[in-house]
């Protein structure tokens, strides 16, 4: 049993941070602005901007 809490994932994101093949994107829904046209927080990346994608091949 882990100790570690679970890290929050926000929709957009692919992978949990720090997961090996895995890396930061800007997200495409706000365009990596953490802000939708509206100038609500983006829901996709939790107002960050950046999303966590799988960035390796197999």
């Amino acid at each position: 049993m882990s100790m570690q809490p679970e890290p929050d994932l926000n929709p957009g994101d692919e992978a949990d941070p720090g997961t090996p093949g895995a890396g930061e994107d800007v997200c495409e829904a706000c365009a990596g602005s953490g802000k939708l046209s509206d100038g609500r927080p983006c829901s996709n990346c939790g107002g960050s901007g950046k999303v966590m994608r799988g960035i390796g091949g197999g």
